[in-house]
């Protein structure tokens, strides 16, 4: 029964977004969202998300001392940097490369190494999450991920390199959107959005029940943690924050 409904509402939100899915089909709608689309309306969300979620992440990088090498340094892998919302949050003196699959976020993130001179900037990688090959194996000491596994092409791959490039005893942050309870009105609208969402956002799955995969990767100590992220007329209430130690 759900399962029809979800099939006619979807068809029904296609058709309010059949405009999209026709510059899609005519290959225009990609490399726009890439390039224009998703960084200004990633600039819109965010400013409402970062609100919403600082006190999450003052909590989660609290540690993030902890985690120096033994040189004291803390060297900072950051994948899916985007405008780097999260700089702020980095301890002084923090040593950051910058990693992103869409290098079209420039504007922004300059904005925002501007407002952060407290880090230095190493460099920035156009990379995906599953292919940092740039980046020698257990050269830094935490790697933080946040809103970003929701539309790598594989989940487990991207862990996979960022326990590669982590040392041993590093940490790995994360603060992310997931699915719903399955029995829940919020778990039907997630459906209901699903392939419209992911052709307008980019990629992004809303229904990804990502702790799961962190549970299965190779982490010798894993802190998750379920909460609500109130996004006003958005499907990404639910989300996990926490980190997982190599």
């Amino acid at each position: 029964e759900a399962g029809a409904s979800v099939l006619l509402l979807r068809a029904c939100l296609a058709l309010l977004a059949s405009p999209i899915y026709l510059l899609s089909f005519l290959g225009i709608w990609e490399p726009f969202c890439r390039k224009v689309f998703f960084p200004f309306i990633l600039d819109k969300i965010g400013v409402v998300h970062d609100k919403k979620s600082k006190k999450h992440k003052q909590e989660l990088f609290r540690n993030l001392p902890d985690f120096r090498g033994p040189s004291g340094e803390l060297r900072l892998l950051e994948i899916g940097t985007g405008a780097g919302s999260n700089f702020q949050f980095y301890p002084a003196g923090c040593k950051v490369t910058c990693t992103d699959i869409n290098p079209n976020f420039q504007e922004s993130l300059a904005k925002n190494m501007k407002k952060n001179q407290h880090l230095q900037y190493e460099r920035f990688l156009v990379a995906a999450g599953e292919d940092l090959a740039q980046v020698a194996s257990g050269s830094v000491d935490a790697v933080v991920c946040t809103l970003v596994l929701c539309s790598v092409q594989s989940v487990s791959g991207t862990l996979r390199e960022a326990l590669r490039v982590l040392r041993p005893g590093g940490a790995f942050y994360f603060l992310e959107h997931v699915a719903a309870e399955h029995s829940s009105w919020r778990y039907f609208w997630q459906q209901v959005c699903y392939p419209t969402w992911k052709l307008v956002f980019a990629g992004c799955c809303l229904t990804r029940e990502l702790w799961k995969n962190l549970e299965e990767a190779k982490f010798s100590e894993l802190k998750i943690q379920h909460i609500s992220v109130a996004m006003p007329w958005m499907p990404i209430e639910p989300h996990i924050v926490g980190y997982g130690v190599k």
